[in-house]
């Protein structure tokens, strides 16, 4: 067998998840010296309620930052320790994995020996299996289904057939489990890095009930949850038994609130009721540096999109008309409503990305050419292109969706494309999301708002452009099906050498971009 490096990419990102100890990444930061002098860091979300608690988060990967791996980990964990230098896998609960060389569907995973759990209990392999079983074998009294809704979708390399119950998971000893996939999968440590462990103990200690372990979370992570007031607060002390010394934490306590609108996000800042927000109002923002404030930002993975729907009658279905939206979008007008907090998009991965490759569509801002696009699809003033929209009012990543949607809408609507949106809470959305754009409740939409995050081959392509990947089996949102992007994503899968893998991404991100497959608008900072 041989050790898996994971390759870091050549160009300079930060973790979506860099937020867990001390060290936040998007916008903003305290000067309400006496909270932090107490030890206590007070966090303004952008998310309407507090993530769920029980091992599998909501809340997209704000859910992520603010509970899931705070009180969690996952066999592989993403390098948080630099904010300059990119991100890339390292051990977590697991010491080391590697592929067997003679069947490439086969993963062996080395545990970590002494790691606890907030309750006491010991992680081992035993608890490795019960977390998967709680997440996909539907006999087992731990599994969850609506923990399952938020994270299967993320590993659909791994076996399971529920008809005969095969599972691609099994003890070999006490601190070695061994995994296997459906065809050999270069992925894989990429998609496991989701799965987080809870405590079977704990599960037991609460009578088997997934609705009071939210009040009681257990995991291995470096925070403690102590209290939780739904759509009020959550509150975390440090784990000082966290097998991690580089990550425990340097304050004595973290409190998160939900504040999904910016401006009383901003406002809640500015009157010292929190410490921390992500993505203030950018009008404010030369106000928040006047009070000494520290405004924090780095370009990392992530896209603020549209995602078209493929199916039956989508106006999207014509590429003149994809092309068109894209080049009918003033993306530096959007960069200067956020405050200069952002990135021009040219594609789904930033421009100094290896995987970008070399598309010939090049997105700028030319209504002129848009207009004669949507002419040559027989479009015009006296018959615009219709289209429903479902958008967020705020959540994590979503930056700041109103105002950018209602740009994007007048945009539109100058070269002849009619925009309806329909606006819901983040969770909802995602739901609606993972639902697929066939489901009755994404009430016919022809779009949907959700950011992606770009950081691993199969989080930026591989999950909405596989054919096979359309809802139920993944978030393949549009239902759009290329067999040549299907041939070249199997082969990027396939290659276990990084650079052949970025040559096969490569050349997916070109079809992409030439095919104008979304609508892409900025990347975040």
């Amino acid at each position: 067998m041989k050790s898996q490096q994971m390759p870091r990419r050549t160009y300079l990102i930060r973790s979506l998840y860099l937020a867990m100890i001390i060290t936040f990444f998007v916008l903003g930061l305290s000067i309400d010296h006496s909270a932090r002098a107490q030890g206590t860091l007070r966090v303004g979300m952008t998310a309407a309620d507090i993530p769920l608690s029980w091992g599998q988060p909501d809340q997209g990967f704000e859910g992520f930052r603010f509970m899931g791996l705070m009180v969690y980990d996952a066999l592989i964990n993403w390098d948080m320790s630099s904010a300059d230098k990119p991100s890339g896998l390292i051990p977590g609960l697991a010491e080391s994995w590697s592929v067997d060389e003679s069947d490439k569907t086969k993963w062996i995973f080395k545990l970590r020996r002494g790691a606890k759990f907030h309750d006491g209990s010991e992680f081992n392999a035993d608890a490795v299996l019960w977390n998967f079983d709680r997440l996909f074998d539907k006999d087992s009294p731990q599994y969850n289904a609506r923990m399952a809704s938020l994270v299967n979708f993320r590993i659909p390399a791994i076996i399971y057939d529920a008809k005969t119950n095969a599972k691609g998971w099994k003890k070999v000893d006490d601190y070695t489990v061994e995994f296997r996939t459906k065809s050999p999968d270069s992925f894989f440590p990429y998609q496991i890095c989701y799965i987080l462990m809870s405590s079977p103990a704990q599960f037991e200690n609460v009578g088997g009930d997934w609705q009071k372990y939210l009040t009681e979370p257990s995991g291995t992570g470096p925070w403690k949850m102590t209290q939780l007031v739904p759509r009020e607060r959550a509150e975390f002390v440090p784990f000082k038994e966290h097998w991690d010394p580089t990550r425990q934490p340097k304050l004595d306590k973290v409190v998160t609130i939900p504040i999904p609108e910016p401006n009383a996000r901003t406002n809640a800042l500015l009157a010292g009721e929190v410490d921390w927000i992500e993505a203030p109002a950018p009008d404010a923002i030369p106000r928040l540096e006047k009070q000494g404030m520290t405004i924090s930002s780095n370009l990392y993975p992530h896209v603020w999109s549209w995602h078209l729907s493929r199916v039956e009658d989508s106006p999207w279905n014509d590429i003149r008309v994809r092309k068109a939206a894209n080049l009918a979008i003033d993306r530096e007008g959007i960069v200067e409503l956020l405050g200069g907090y952002a990135r021009e998009a040219k594609g789904h991965v930033s421009s100094t990305d290896p995987w970008f490759g070399k598309p010939s569509f090049e997105l700028k801002y030319d209504p002129d050419a848009a207009v004669k696009l949507l002419a040559e699809a027989g479009y015009g003033p006296d018959k615009p292109v219709e289209v429903k929209v479902l958008i967020s009012a705020s959540g994590s990543g979503q930056m700041l969706p109103l105002p950018m949607n209602e740009y994007l809408q007048q945009n539109l609507k100058e070269v002849g494309i009619n925009v309806k949106f329909e606006i819901m809470e983040w969770q909802s959305l995602l739901d609606r999301w993972r639902a697929g754009a066939k489901a009755e409740q994404s009430l016919g939409a022809h779009a949907i708002n959700v950011s992606y995050t770009t950081q691993d081959p199969y989080s930026s392509f591989t999950r909405f452009l596989r054919t096979d990947l359309a809802p139920p089996n993944g978030v393949n949102w549009g239902y759009h099906s290329d067999p040549e992007i299907d041939k070249l994503l199997n082969a990027a899968s396939q290659a276990f050498d990084p650079s052949e893998r970025d040559a096969f991404l490569a050349q997916v991100h070109t079809q992409e971009v030439d095919k104008a497959l979304f609508m892409w608008v900025v990347h975040d900072v």
